[in-house]
């Protein structure tokens, strides 16, 4: 659907917002503008959030040093809101947020530039369509004079602005679900006369099971929010990541990984927190940004966990975590290992068999001791892979023998990160009952880093510091 015709740019007003996103701070002010104009113009609650959440995800998956610009008209002829997002470089959205953008708003526009011609980018539009019984009294202007009352929020904010968007969704499609797990039991518990009766609700509900669809996609959307947008570049480290969410519920859970440098040297993190619900997902976010807080003071492994420990304890009581932590110490000759309860992460040298790393300390929550980290000399071409159970466990088989195929496939495996990533995935998550996040790195001296592909990092796709991009 090309929107950009004559006729409608003529039935519509100058942009009520023309802006510019290159930063992630950009991007928290894009969502938070987006609902302010989508409430301003009559949408109702969800097709804010929708409209939000997607410019969300577009703005990061293309987010550039080079400013993606983003503008919203009003429509007069039909009534509508318009987003449009252009770019002037080679960027293109990935298909996966393409494709979860498309499945909240339908009305989305991609339109590539020509390869190698002049007419270089592209261009994003979004269309929502504004209730007629708000069209009549539909004013850009008085539009405009609200989104200039909107004051700029901290990242926290804006941050706590998702998470009840993320509990709204949920709770919502939650009810659906309830709904319909109730109108199911009354049904199968009745004659053969009363089946008749179930087909013809099951035709009839059939909007409230896509709506549940909808609204689930919506919160996973929200959730990736919650997880880096980048990893970073380090000289000789190259760092890959796999997150994949369990196919078989409709709950989201809290698995979660960081990598972020520090005073002290690249800080590696994977860490889950116990169960899966609208909670578990919020404070894994509370979780990996108070990391991130922590490790920007230049604390050691094992004094961030116990910062941790103590604000899970004291915001999050009940609640427990594992977590382990591995820093790379500057040199790249060394790290350094401090775990909460978490599955040991395994070391692959070039030359000789594989280890776990299994020094333990107690699980995040508990409020007990934790130990010093340990330190482990590495040598040029190690790999360390650091993965969630999700990935391992089965009902049928003991975790000891599921580490042990773990550690005997990884060593014979490639040793791209990326590679790794991707056969570990094939080999071990089909149709994974739980979240799985595989996060594999290997580290050469800083000398023998390897040339920089910069690029966005989004769930399940290939994540190298270093080397970065999309899967094809």
């Amino acid at each position: 659907m090309n929107l950009d015709t004559p006729t409608s740019r003529a039935r519509e007003h100058a942009p009520v917002l023309a802006t510019q996103v290159s930063t992630e701070q950009d991007v928290f002010a894009l969502r938070r503008r987006a609902k302010t104009i989508a409430q301003a113009v009559g949408l109702d609650n969800r097709d804010q959030v929708r409209l939000a959440t997607a410019l969300s995800e577009l703005g990061r998956d293309l987010l550039r040093p080079t400013p993606l610009a983003v503008t919203f008209h009003v429509q007069r002829e039909p009534s509508a809101l318009r987003a449009r997002l252009r770019w002037r470089d080679d960027r293109v959205p990935s298909g996966e947020s393409l494709a979860a953008v498309t499945r909240l708003l339908p009305q989305t526009d991609f339109e590539p530039g020509a390869p190698g011609s002049v007419a270089a980018g592209g261009r994003i539009d979004i269309t929502c369509v504004i209730p007629a019984s708000t069209a009549r009294y539909l004013d850009a202007a008085q539009v405009a004079a609200l989104l200039r009352m909107d004051a700029p929020t901290s990242a926290i904010d804006d941050l706590q602005a998702q998470t009840r968007d993320l509990m709204a969704a949920l709770e919502e499609a939650r009810a659906q679900r309830d709904e319909l797990e109730r109108l199911n039991e009354e049904l199968t518990e009745t004659n053969a006369g009363v089946m008749a009766l179930y087909a013809e609700l099951t035709v009839e509900h059939k909007d409230v099971v896509e709506r549940f669809g909808q609204e689930h996609e919506l919160a996973l959307t929200l959730q990736r929010t919650f997880l880096p947008a980048t990893l970073p570049e380090s000289p000789g480290v190259e760092l890959a990541v796999r997150y994949l969410p369990a196919t078989t519920t409709a709950e989201i859970g809290g698995d979660f990984y960081e990598a972020v440098h520090t005073p002290h040297g690249l800080l590696l993190a994977v860490g889950d927190v116990a169960g899966h619900s609208l909670q578990a997902a919020v404070v894994m976010g509370q979780l990996r940004h108070a990391l991130r807080a922590y490790a920007a003071q230049g604390h050691p492994p094992h004094v961030l966990l116990r910062h941790l420990d103590h604000l899970l304890g004291l915001h999050q009581p009940g609640w427990t975590t594992s977590l382990c932590i591995v820093l790379v110490e500057p040199g790249n000759e060394r790290i350094d290992v401090a775990n909460a309860g978490h599955l040991p992460p395994l070391l692959l040298p070039p030359d000789g068999p594989p280890r776990f790393l299994h020094e333990h300390g107690p699980l995040l929550g508990i409020g007990l001791p934790h130990p010093p980290g340990v330190g482990h000399p590495i040598e040029p071409g190690s790999r360390l892979l650091m993965i969630t159970d999700g990935l391992i466990e089965t009902r049928d088989s003991g975790l000891r023998e599921r580490l042990d195929l773990l550690s005997a496939t990884a060593a014979v495996g490639p040793h791209a990160p990326d590679e790794l990533c991707e056969q570990l995935a094939e080999a071990f998550a089909v149709e994974p009952e739980d979240d799985i996040i595989i996060f594999a790195a290997r580290i050469e001296p800083p000398t023998a880093a390897r040339p920089l592909d910069h690029g966005p990092l989004r769930d399940g796709s290939r994540n190298q510091g270093g080397i970065v991009g999309p899967v094809p």
